[in-house]
């Protein structure tokens, strides 16, 4: 667990993120060094496990956006470093957590860790990613740091609660699919853009800013993946397409076309989401109901609507290279296949 950990080329991402890659690159590869030493454990399966799922790839956007945020707030320290890798730590546990309760055979277009070491090292390898988090997060000597990062950490298995009982469930409405998201993913976002502004002691207003643009990105970024699991382009996620039909997700292309459909459309979602019955076909039967009945290009209006309110909300900051890369993250999360 030595060596430093590979970050994506600048030259291989969409133009509109490269603003903010160039920005964050030396920080991030302070990041990338504390991610390493903080995996290290005298245990060899946490390492191990741990290594597994950080070379997945990814493109870390939620402790960049730690990083970005500090340094648009004119930042000069170092705990900085300590929160991005903490918001990683976090986002890393929760996949391990995720991938079990999913029952997930891949992530990122690799054999999760809980098929390679089973379901309870999965789970206590994320619990010591937690705590490692956390130690991070202490080191800081910021309590309203801590408190963010606290808070969204129990909001996220809240979040993961409530779409667990949600699962297979048919009638769940637009607003309570919009709460589970605003839980399981906008939280991290906005905590990891907020904490930004709080190690730098920014005005409440600027700290009330980057909340509310984190939240309403992760919003955008949480349709457009639930967009991309019915259409055809899952390269872009590194996973399976249909993920979500298998497993029996309502997401919001689902909610729509079930609202919209007529009453055999509704028996198909039934039987297939509410009762597990799927064969070979249904997969593509679903496609064509949520392009049928616009639920697609739905999804992704509103989240075009979300990353329209994440960049007013940076409206309060001067213009400069921060502001302008913050507001191209926005443009990749929603435009990265659509």
């Amino acid at each position: 667990m030595g060596e430093v950990l590979a970050f994506e080329s600048r030259s291989e991402g969409p133009s509109s993120l490269n603003p903010l890659l160039v920005l964050v690159d030396a920080d991030m590869a302070r990041v990338n060094e504390a991610i390493v030493s903080r995996a290290h454990s005298d245990v060899d399966m946490i390492p191990e496990l741990a290594r597994h799922l950080i070379d997945s790839g990814g493109k870390r956007l939620r402790p960049m956006l730690t990083i970005a945020s500090a340094q648009m707030c004119g930042y000069r320290g170092d705990y900085h470093i300590k929160l991005a890798s903490a918001v990683e730590f976090m986002h890393t546990a929760t996949l391990l957590h995720d991938d079990v309760v999913d029952g997930s055979d891949l992530r990122r277009g690799k054999k999760t860790a809980r098929l390679i070491w089973g379901n309870q090292a999965s789970v206590l390898v994320g619990d010591y990613l937690l705590g490692q988090a956390f130690k991070m997060m202490v080191e800081t000597r910021s309590l309203e740091a801590l408190r963010i990062l606290s808070n969204a950490a129990a909001v996220i298995a809240e979040g993961e609660v409530l779409q667990l009982e949600a699962q297979k469930d048919t009638s769940t409405t637009e607003d309570a699919y919009l709460r589970i998201i605003d839980a399981k993913t906008a939280a991290l976002f906005s905590a990891a853009a907020e904490v930004g502004a709080v190690i730098a002691e920014r005005p409440r207003a600027e700290q009330q800013a980057l909340q509310a643009f984190g939240r309403n990105l992760g919003l955008a970024f949480q349709l457009i993946d639930d967009a991309l699991d019915y259409s055809g382009m899952q390269s872009t996620l590194g996973k399976e397409i249909g993920d979500d039909f298998r497993e029996g997700k309502v997401t919001l292309p689902v909610v729509l076309a079930y609202r919209r459909g007529d009453a055999k459309d509704r028996t198909f979602w039934q039987r297939t989401l509410e009762k597990g019955e799927q064969s070979d076909s249904d997969l593509r039967q679903a496609i064509l109901l949520v392009e049928r009945y616009g639920a697609i290009t739905d999804t992704v209006e509103r989240a075009r609507h979300y990353g329209q309110i994440a960049c007013e909300a940076l409206a309060i900051f001067p213009d400069g290279p921060h502001k302008l890369a913050l507001n191209g993250a926005v443009k990749f999360s929603i435009e990265r296949a659509f």
